[in-house]
């Protein structure tokens, strides 16, 4: 079974970065990058990586895809065309819709780890260890993503003001 599940979002992610590739339009680009972030987390998943999963979605696929549309946006201010979708979103997108659900209710019914813990080598891995080393140990990586990510959305305002 999870080898199958490996096979089935491993191609969703080639599939999605492809996609990523060929696309003309810069949110296609953008929502198919969201798709291989998260079949990357469906990967982790399969992993027994739950916590990565998790952090996956909600850093990768949540907000630094906002922040990329926001920019693509912000520079993309004249009116776009309207199209009616990607004939490929349409057929690989709802196979890779129930494929997700399936492998989310399998883990949740499968569960075999309790909530608040996580099993990596023979080690048993708390959130509360796995807290004190993301925040206070590697604080300062977290501090200077942010101060670049930040750096990087004003000047792409700046450099869209300057085309005006």
């Amino acid at each position: 079974m999870h080898l199958a599940l490996f096979i089935i979002f491993g191609l969703m992610c080639l599939g999605g970065a492809v996609n990523l590739l060929l696309q003309r339009h810069p949110i296609n680009s953008a929502l198919s990058l969201i798709v291989v972030m998260s079949s990357l987390a469906v990967l982790y998943l399969l992993l027994g990586a739950e916590f990565l999963a998790l952090a996956q979605i909600i850093v990768y696929s949540g907000a630094i895809m906002v922040l990329f549309v926001f920019v693509i946006m912000l520079l993309n201010a004249g009116e776009e065309e309207r199209t009616h979708g990607s004939r490929a979103a349409y057929l690989a997108g709802i196979p890779g819709v129930m494929a997700l659900f399936a492998v989310l209710t399998s883990t949740f019914f499968t569960l075999r780890t309790s909530f608040g813990s996580a099993r990596l080598g023979g080690f048993l891995v708390t959130t509360q260890d796995l807290s004190r080393v993301l925040f206070r140990n590697l604080l300062l990586p977290f501090e200077v993503t942010s101060i670049l990510i930040l750096v990087a959305i004003l000047g792409a305002v700046v450099l869209a003001g300057k085309e005006r």
